[in-house]
């Protein structure tokens, strides 16, 4: 799982307080047209930084900062902003401009971003490679957009386990530099299956005659190339890697994975889960022109209306009852927002916790029973506050109907909270788009069914 200690926390904090700082000053010298301190403020920060400055300002003053940045950071700023912000951005370049942004890119983040590139532009690209890199660029984009496969990039270092440490330094002088987040050396045998690692540091602090058979670590099985990314993400978490290497079916080799592409998956595991709760992509402009922005919510909003309907003609079904007994019209609300706050809780730790490979068959009936339990509880401890605050407002007996009904609907929720993300995890719907409104209706309905039908049984004494 992904463990958020205190310093972490404290360093997205200052990360987000730098970042309106920069936008706070970026933005008033944009408006008094003082175009100098924008360039120098923007070419001392690095190309995520950049990106997300670019994210945040709108449309015309974006364009303006954009021609600011050093044109040998274009290629990377491209790789650190959303979708649509990358299409804007392309839209203001010209192609020869986008080929020498994207030439020195790195083998992985070529391939994320050359799906976004226009075709004649992609074709300069490739032609400008040599017959490798083409070859290896082609490779990445045969593989699953979000595998390991695709995460992986070529720039491995690899020895042969029959040479001494002394052999291998003196390849790493001759071959000059280190390719980043280098802590491990890859073992590999003359028909390039990988066998284990070597560290630098043994590399730096063992005898130099020591053969390197006698050092390989192998407690790092190379990653599948057919891995799902969150899967990748999951095992540096677990593992606290800096680095693993990528295999094919037959162990060969093919490259490695590192920790800077994990934390980008990550992040945005996070934004995925946050936006999706309400209908929105993560890669969504928050700039984006109004039409573009209006008919991607239609959507979303028309799904919560028709669920709106449903709700509405279930108290429909008790007009009569309303009629005569008007403080449950009022007392209505209550019952549908404790029951939808509950079931999202539990819902945000299934999506989590589904996301994270921690749910299964082995723990679902534990899961279920607890969860059950604790709206039970809840159920028992607000139903007893709000059945005396009603008591005391209207009638005793619309106190204990309300108190019966918030006890049901928490236990509902609770339950629909494990129940709905299961099942459209097995529909192939992702849990975290969907489930909150699934989840809303069904305390919704399940809310006002059980509170009015208790009503109209309680307090009119006929069949509900």
């Amino acid at each position: 799982m992904v463990r958020i200690s205190g310093e972490s926390l404290m360093a997205e904090h200052n990360r987000h307080m730098k970042t309106a700082q920069q936008l706070r000053l970026l933005s008033d010298a944009l408006d008094s047209g003082r175009l100098g301190p924008v360039r120098r403020l923007v070419n001392i920060l690095s190309p995520a930084e950049i990106g997300n400055l670019l994210e945040s300002l709108p449309a015309a003053k974006r364009n303006i900062v954009w021609g600011l940045v050093d044109p040998e950071d274009d290629g990377e700023v491209l790789v650190h902003v959303g979708d649509d912000v990358r299409e804007s951005l392309l839209a203001e370049m010209d192609q020869d401009e986008i080929i020498a942004a994207v030439e020195d890119l790195d083998l992985d983040d070529l391939a994320d971003l050359i799906d976004d590139l226009p075709d004649t532009v992609i074709d300069e690209v490739l032609k400008s490679m040599d017959r490798d890199h083409r070859e290896r660029l082609e490779q990445a984009l045969s593989y699953p957009e979000d595998s390991a496969g695709r995460l992986m990039n070529t720039d491995v270092v690899t020895v042969r386990a029959d040479v001494t440490i002394d052999v291998v330094l003196r390849y790493l002088r001759l071959r000059g530099e280190l390719p980043e987040h280098t802590d491990y050396l890859s073992v590999v045998s003359r028909r390039n299956q990988y066998l284990g690692r070597i560290s630098v540091s043994d590399l730096l602090t063992k005898d130099p005659v020591t053969p390197i058979n006698e050092l390989i670590n192998d407690d790092q099985p190379g990653i599948p190339l057919e891995t799902p990314d969150n899967e990748v993400a999951k095992q540096f978490s677990d593992h606290d890697w800096i680095s693993a290497p990528v295999v094919d079916a037959n162990n060969i080799l093919l490259g490695r994975i590192t920790i800077d592409d994990v934390v980008d998956i990550i992040r945005g595991q996070a934004e995925h889960q946050a936006l999706s709760a309400v209908g929105l992509d993560e890669d969504e402009d928050l700039f984006s022109p109004v039409p573009r922005a209006a008919k991607r919510r239609a959507l979303w909003l028309g799904i919560n209306l028709a669920t709106a309907f449903l709700a509405s003609w279930v108290i429909g079904r008790f007009e009569a009852t309303l009629q005569q007994i008007v403080p449950l019209a009022i007392l209505m609300p209550i019952v549908a927002s404790m029951g939808g706050v509950a079931a999202t809780q539990t819902l945000t730790l299934m999506v989590r916790g589904i996301a994270l490979g921690q749910v299964g068959v082995g723990n679902l009936k534990a899961l279920f029973n607890k969860e059950a339990l604790v709206g039970l509880i809840n159920g028992l401890v607000w139903a007893v506050v709000v059945g005396i605050i009603s008591g005391f407002w209207f009638e005793p007996k619309i106190g204990l109907v309300i108190g019966c009904a918030m006890v049901i609907n928490l236990i509902i929720a609770g339950m629909s909270g494990v129940i709905v993300p299961l099942l459209l995890k097995r529909m192939d719907i992702d849990p975290a788009l969907a489930g909150g409104v699934v989840v809303t209706t069904v305390t919704d309905v399940m809310g006002f069914l059980v509170f009015l039908g208790l009503g109209t049984w309680i307090l009119i004494g006929v069949p509900a």
